[in-house]
Formats: C-alpha cells, structure tokens, sequence
C-alpha cells in the first residue's frame, strides 16, 4: 500500500484533530448533505456548494465551547473513486470557507470503508462506518467529549444510528441531501434517552444549541 497521508490512523480512518482535549460535548455533523450539498461521491473543489446557516451553526458552538466534529462516511476511498488526497483538499477548502465566517472545526474523522468490491478497505461491518459508533467514539476518547450531552445532525437513519450506538443525547435528521428518502428510517431511530428530532436544514440546530447549552 502506498504511504498514508498522515492523519490516516492505524485503523486507516482519517482522525484530524485541531483543537485541544477538554471536557466539553460536541455537535456531530456529517460532511456531505448536511455541511455541503451531496453530488455523490464528491472530490473536487469546485463541485463545493456550502449549505446554507451551516457557518452560523458552527460559530455559535465555537461560542458556546461545544466541540465541533464531523464524522463521514467515504466509502469512495474504498471503491477507488478518489484518493485520500482528493478528501484533504475537499476538507481544506471547506476549513478555510469556516474560517472566513468565524467558524471554526475541532476534528474531522472519515471512515473509508465500502461494502462493495474488495482489497483492503471493504469490511462487511466496520466499527467506524455509520451507524457503528466508532467515529464518535474515537473523538470521545481523543477530545474528552461528554457523549450524555452531545447532540449530532445528519440527512441519513445512519447518522442516527450511529449517535444512538454512541449514546449521546440525540439527533437532528435534516431534509438536506438524502434527508425526504430517510427521514421515516430516521425518525425510527428514537428510542428513550436518544431523541431525533426533524429539522429543515443544518440552520435548525440553532435552537437547539440555545436550548441545550
């Protein structure tokens, strides 16, 4: 295997982490759909197109001294449609857009596996790959998140899945991106002590964040 951009870990998940450990909770935010528009397997830069109120979102975290962290699914890597190096341009300009607006990102994991096709990257059920926990849980352990109050948005039931699995307080589904096809398989994910409620779009975590922090 060719040498691995340096944030891939020995698990080969991508776990960037750019603001120190404290005891803190975290909005989780999946990347395509719920950040940026879903083009399917997006890789280049100039098919970016940032969802609106997402930068208002995460400044108002940053305010609250919620950690930020986005946990995504690309199995794209696996299938051997982009490289790692396509994501960490994607995921730059996508830092720098934050920037602008006075956002700013605590971490970012990416779990490259794929059910489809084979070589090392496809796993039938990898721990990191939505709806398993193991994202959330390695930034858990990394950044001292407090898991019991911690909230995560996303337009897919695995999002969801994967908050409840990690047993955080709940979820926002979204009807960006995949959100209308998977909102009845979202909504299903509740269960007592993990809420999911419906949004519109990423801007609807703002009440949320002022009600709970």
């Amino acid at each position: 295997m060719a040498q691995l951009p340096h944030h891939v870990d020995d698990d080969l998940v991508w776990s960037e982490w750019r603001s120190p450990r404290r005891p803190a909770p975290a909005l989780f935010l999946d990347r395509d759909g719920v950040i940026i528009e879903d083009t399917g397997h997006l890789h280049k830069v100039h098919d970016i197109e940032m969802i609106a109120g997402v930068e208002q979102v995460i400044a108002e975290a940053n305010r609250r001294g919620v950690h930020v962290v986005v946990v995504t699914n690309q199995s794209g890597i696996g299938q051997g449609l982009f490289r790692w190096e396509d994501f960490a341009e994607v995921q730059g300009h996508i830092l720098e857009v934050l920037a602008a607006a006075g956002a700013h990102i605590d971490a970012v994991l990416a779990c490259p596996f794929t059910y489809h096709g084979d070589g090392p990257l496809v796993h039938a059920d990898h721990p990191a790959r939505k709806p398993n926990p193991g994202m959330l849980l390695k930034a858990a352990e990394a950044l001292h998140v407090d898991l019991t109050r911690s909230w995560i948005v996303g337009d897919r039931a695995t999002d969801m899945g994967a908050g409840r699995n990690a047993g955080i307080r709940g979820g926002l589904h979204v009807l960006t991106g995949a959100g209308p096809e998977e909102r009845p398989l979202a909504l299903a994910e509740r269960r007592t002590g993990f809420d999911v409620h419906p949004v519109d779009s990423v801007a609807g975590a703002l009440e949320m964040l002022v009600r709970e922090f």
